[in-house]
């Protein structure tokens, strides 16, 4: 069982900086794609990016190319998600999730949620 937890939320206002990151609590690094998604109040939850196990492919919603980086580190068992000029419509629940693969939709495990709030 591979369990996540994320941190790093909080406010901030609109135009600047967060870097949120996840733990996860055993090695990752040969098998699992690693994904952030977020959920708005009202609104389903939505991918914003992810990175395959080597770090070497990575992929962003259209929204957040360009603002927001995710990296991970192996040898820490650790993902991150580095937003910058954020905005109020970022604001929602950001969380960490685990996939086999690349490709594969189904990400098996997830982390708590951490909130992000953008101010105006």
């Amino acid at each position: 069982q591979l369990q996540l937890v994320e941190s790093g939320g909080g406010l901030v206002q609109a135009g600047g900086s967060l870097r949120l990151s996840c733990a996860a609590s055993r090695r990752t690094s040969t098998t699992h794609t690693m994904g952030w998604f977020r959920q708005a109040s009202v609104k389903e939850r939505e991918f914003v990016a992810k990175i395959n196990w080597s770090g070497g492919s990575t992929l962003y919603t259209d929204s957040v190319k360009g603002r927001f980086t995710i990296s991970r580190d192996n040898a820490k068992n650790m993902v991150y998600l580095q937003m910058n000029s954020l905005k109020p419509e970022d604001t929602a629940v950001y969380y960490c999730a685990a996939a086999r693969a690349f490709g594969d939709p189904d990400y098996a495990y997830w982390g708590q949620g951490t909130q992000v709030t953008v101010s105006s």
